[in-house]
């Protein structure tokens, strides 16, 4: 059976993932006076400061980018789906991604309006 002509289906094995040496390349790039060096560095400082806070506890908003959340989920009772079987899933936290609306727009090809700029620096 022939295949229909078009684009192919997104699926894993066509998809880039974007690693930390491609984001810290792109900081190197879009910042030539920095050192590669140096570069890193602060990318790795940001990173660490982004774990700190959700370590802690506390939500991490990036601008026109999305909002980190640790959620605490409590006890409850699962079901093996293959057996049946009840089963106990102890109390965890979870971190949790809302993108922005800019960032939602932006995957869907639209442009939308920048975020207004909140007062605090979370």
């Amino acid at each position: 059976m022939p295949r229909a002509s078009g684009p192919r289906p997104d699926t894993a094995g066509n998809r880039k993932t974007a690693t930390r040496a491609d984001l810290l390349n792109a900081v190197y790039a879009s910042c030539p006076m920095l050192s590669r060096a140096k570069a890193k560095e602060i990318f790795e400082m940001a990173l660490e400061e982004i774990s700190i806070s959700l370590v802690r506890g506390e939500p991490v908003k990036l601008r026109s980018f999305g909002l980190f959340l640790v959620r605490t989920k409590r006890e409850r009772i699962g079901r093996n789906p293959r057996t049946g079987v009840e089963v106990p899933i102890k109390p965890r936290r979870v971190l949790t991604f809302k993108p922005s609306p800019v960032l939602c727009a932006s995957i869907n090809g639209l442009v939308a309006e920048e975020e207004p700029e909140s007062s605090d620096l979370s």
